[in-house]
């Protein structure tokens, strides 16, 4: 992998691990694209560093909450620092459940399967052109909606649905207010991320060797520097209600995916 694509799909994982268009989905769309030429485990070493990258933006973007949550947590009286940490275990329980009960089921489907990414993403658009136009009674996130979010999350691991757009979505459309909504959609997946990256790596070694070293650093530098963009950009979009204009582009990838799948054969 040259120095270039590094870069790119660094860029591809920090904008579409927050906008919701699925960085799953358009990682597989860019691997066809760019031509993957990576052996099994230097193509997941880079997933690894990618998706720290994007965890670590998080972290760095919501700083301050999590420092508030941390510190509160010191506190031996319970309080709403105890009580949000629930919530985040809670909301885990769906997907770490998926991810272990059905993991090489899932692995099997990261192999450049293009009509179930469109097919996936058609799903996104409908959860997010939904999500701007229902209206439901606002409330507060408790255990039962905490899980029901947990439950988009799991869903989300196919390649195609959008986590964020998935998680967002669903808060919203069952009456949580959309800037908290987003708030807890970034937070409850960093310990998914980093989980996932540990299993990862228990289960198949770290090995850089024959991997240049400076295509990890540029991967790891574009996809923090634009989670960070894109992170905040998602949050005003979400306040603004504007999640429709990622429904079209949605049903406009995933149709060009598809057709284009057909069309070669794969």
């Amino acid at each position: 992998m040259d120095y270039l694509q590094s870069v790119l799909l660094g860029i591809v994982q920090g904008l579409t691990e927050f906008l919701p268009i699925s960085s799953s989905g358009h990682l597989e769309i860019s691997k066809v694209i760019l031509g993957n030429n990576l052996s099994n485990k230097e193509s997941l070493l880079f997933t690894i560093v990618l998706h720290s990258a994007t965890a670590f933006s998080t972290m760095f973007y919501f700083r301050k909450d999590l420092l508030d949550i941390f510190s509160g947590l010191l506190n031996t009286k319970y309080n709403n620092s105890h009580n949000f940490s629930v919530l985040i275990i809670i909301s885990m329980i769906p997907a770490v459940l998926v991810g272990l009960l059905f993991e090489e089921k899932i692995n099997s489907l990261f192999d450049g399967n293009l009509i179930l990414v469109g097919c996936m993403l058609y799903i996104t658009a409908i959860l997010l052109f939904a999500s701007d136009f229902l209206k439901w009674k606002q409330k507060e996130i408790n255990f039962k909606n905490s899980f029901f979010i947990g439950l988009a999350q799991a869903i989300a691991i196919l390649p195609g649905i959008s986590r964020s757009g998935a998680t967002i979505a669903s808060a919203i459309m069952i009456g949580i207010d959309r800037e908290k909504a987003a708030r807890f959609s970034f937070i409850m997946v960093i310990p998914i991320i980093f989980g996932s990256m540990i299993k990862s790596l228990l289960d198949n070694g770290l090995s850089f060797e024959n991997f240049d070293l400076i295509s990890l650093l540029l991967g790891f530098i574009s996809a923090f520097i634009t989670g960070l963009f894109a992170c905040k950009w998602m949050i005003l979009l979400v306040k603004k209600s504007k999640l429709y204009f990622f429904s079209i582009y949605c049903l406009i990838v995933g149709s060009i995916i598809i057709f284009y799948s057909l069309y070669n054969g794969l």
